[in-house]
C-alpha cells in the first residue's frame, strides 16, 4: 500500500502473491479458452465430434459449444478469453518484474475485470437454466475470473483508487479471501441444487 508521504495518485505496484495469484488465474483462464477453442474447431469440422469433456447428460461441453450463448458477440466467446486472459498474464508478469502501474491503469483493469465477472455470471445464468448443461473448462474458468475480479477490486479498494469507508479497506486488507470464496461457493450451490436429483441418483 502507499506509504505515508506518497501520493494518492503515485503509480503502484503490487506484492509477489498478488502477481503470482494474476499470472495463475489468467493460464488457467487461457488453458480453458485455448482447449475450447480446439474443440469448437473439431465441432465444426466433424458435427459428430465429441468433447473429451462430455461426460453425461448434465457435465456436457459438446452441449455448451453448440449453444448460440457460445457466441454471444457473434463469434466464440473462447477467442476473447484468449486475448483477455493473456493481458492478465501479462500485468502479472509486469508485476513480478517490479512494474508500477497509475491509478487510469488499474481502474481500467478492474473494469475489464468488472466486464468479465459480469459476462461470467450471465454464463453461468444461461448453462445452469437456458443450456442446462456444465461445460468443466468453462467451470474452471469460471472460478478464475470470480478469483481475478475480487482480488483486483481488493487491490483498488485498499490502495484507495475506489472510495470506501476504512473498516471495508481493514476488511479486505486482511480478509481478502472471503468475497471470492464465498462467491465461488454460492455457485457451487447453485450447480449442486440444480441437478441434486441427478448428483444423488
Amino acid at each position: 500500500m502507499a506509504g505515508p508521504g506518497q501520493h494518492p495518485r503515485a503509480p503502484v505496484g503490487a506484492g509477489r502473491a498478488f502477481a503470482l495469484l494474476l499470472v495463475i488465474t489468467g493460464a488457467a483462464g487461457l488453458l480453458a479458452s485455448w482447449v475450447i477453442t480446439l474443440d469448437k474447431l473439431k465441432l465444426l469440422e466433424d458435427p459428430d465430434f465429441t468433447p473429451g469433456c462430455s461426460l453425461n447428460p448434465v457435465v456436457s461441453c459438446g452441449s455448451v459449444m453448440e449453444s448460440d450463448q457460445a457466441s454471444a458477440f457473434g463469434f466464440p466467446n473462447p477467442m476473447l478469453g484468449l486475448v483477455a486472459y493473456g493481458v492478465v498474464i501479462c500485468v502479472g508478469v509486469s508485476l513480478l518484474a517490479g512494474a508500477r502501474l497509475p491509478r487510469w491503469y488499474w481502474l481500467l483493469f478492474g473494469t475489464g475485470c468488472l466486464f468479465g465477472v459480469g459476462f461470467v455470471s450471465w454464463l453461468q445464468f444461461q448453462s445452469l437454466y437456458r443450456i442446462n448443461a456444465l461445460c468443466l473448462w468453462c467451470c474452471l474458468a469460471w472460478a478464475a475470473t470470480i478469483l481475478l475480479f475480487w482480488y483486483v477490486a481488493s487491490h483498488a479498494v485498499r490502495h484507495r483508487f475506489l472510495p470506501a469507508p476504512a473498516p471495508l479497506r481493514t476488511f479486505l486488507d486482511e480478509f481478502t479471501w472471503v468475497p471470492p470464496v464465498l462467491h465461488i461457493g454460492i455457485v457451487g450451490m447453485l450447480v449442486l441444487t440444480r441437478w441434486w436429483d441427478f448428483w444423488t441418483s
